[in-house]
């Protein structure tokens, strides 16, 4: 089994936490949001993975760092590390090709701006599947439409009438990704273009018609990360997954001096705490330190510098100052409010 991640984008609506930082290396609850998708789909799959091809953009931007951290999480699942290119943005399906040297046999394809809770058997007798989520507005999203047989015959962006109110997620798995590849390569070839771009959806059209069988794999939670507000909302959600499952969120290496931690929470070594409540929801990157403040469902990068301050529903970059009395903030890396 091979995992295919495009994650070329700038992530230009979760700015400014994305103009030092590309989106899928952002920490939700501690750890990167690709690393956290990864492991998640890899623990759905439970079986032996091969190979992670990752898509990444302007070398300028996702640097040799990016590569490096991408490595270390393939080899952390025993699977070859490959990294591609997408120098323009000719949108999901051009992304995909730009890994076409490693498009054969058995793969997932997700894209890296989405956190997932599944626990389904993934159909393996299927050609594909499309992981959904059912929703309460389907209207706003792309959803399938399903036959008698519960199969995938169609896909609808924003339905202004009922189709189905499962929406699709961003995940595939391909039996035989080959097949994928081949009418992905039509779509090039013959500039098929929706919305100015080359899309994903247009090769899996041409596998439907040409009678290959989709079916849908329904996850539990699908958390965005496409913009601060939802990003926080997904770190809370996340964290209180992850409290459920008993996993240890708080480092031994933390300086607490007067000051009370109110859990869920992620609190990185070399944190230091002095006068302050933390929490709950609040996860606080390496090296920070937090004085006279109250910090709660918010993201605290790394080696930040919070004072004097009362934070809720706050998102705050690596090796920011801030110091003041406002609550609902968003500033990025290396910035100073005080």
């Amino acid at each position: 089994m091979k995992i295919i991640v495009p994650m070329a984008g700038r992530g230009s609506r979760l700015r400014p936490h994305t103009l030092t930082v590309p989106k899928p290396l952002i920490p939700v609850a501690g750890k990167p949001i690709v690393h956290r998708l990864v492991e998640d789909i890899a623990e759905v799959l439970n079986e032996e993975i091969e190979e992670i091809a990752f898509i990444l953009g302007d070398p300028a931007f996702f640097g040799d760092d990016v590569i490096e951290s991408l490595k270390k999480l393939a080899e952390n699942l025993d699977a070859k590390p490959t990294i591609y290119r997408q120098l323009e943005p000719k949108g999901t399906g051009h992304a995909i090709m730009c890994a076409k040297d490693s498009l054969s046999g058995p793969a997932v394809i997700a894209y890296a701006d989405t956190l997932i809770r599944a626990d389904f058997d993934l159909d393996k007798n299927a050609d594909a599947v499309i992981w959904t989520k059912k929703v309460k507005n389907p209207e706003a999203y792309g959803v399938v439409n399903l036959n008698e047989k519960n199969e995938i015959i169609e896909l609808v962006e924003k339905p202004k009438q009922f189709v189905s109110d499962q929406a699709v997620i961003g995940i595939y798995y391909f039996k035989d990704v080959s097949k994928l590849k081949n009418e992905l390569q039509y779509v090039l070839d013959n500039n098929i273009i929706n919305g100015g771009e080359y899309q994903i959806n247009d090769g899996i059209k041409r596998m439907m018609a040409a009678g290959k069988v989709f079916k849908t794999g329904t996850v539990d939670e699908w958390m965005d990360c496409g913009n601060k507000e939802v990003t926080v909302e997904t770190n809370k959600k996340m964290l209180g997954f992850l409290a459920e499952a008993n996993e240890n969120l708080i480092s031994q290496k933390v300086t607490k001096e007067n000051s009370k931690i109110i859990e869920p929470c992620f609190i990185a070594e070399n944190v230091v705490l002095k006068n302050s409540t933390i929490g709950p929801y609040a996860s606080i990157g390496a090296g920070t330190v937090i004085e006279d403040s109250i910090v709660k469902n918010s993201i605290i990068q790394t080696h930040a510098t919070i004072k004097n301050a009362n934070l809720d529903n706050a998102m705050i970059g690596n090796y920011a100052i801030f110091d003041g009395k406002f609550t609902n903030v968003s500033i990025g890396d290396y910035s100073e409010l005080k």
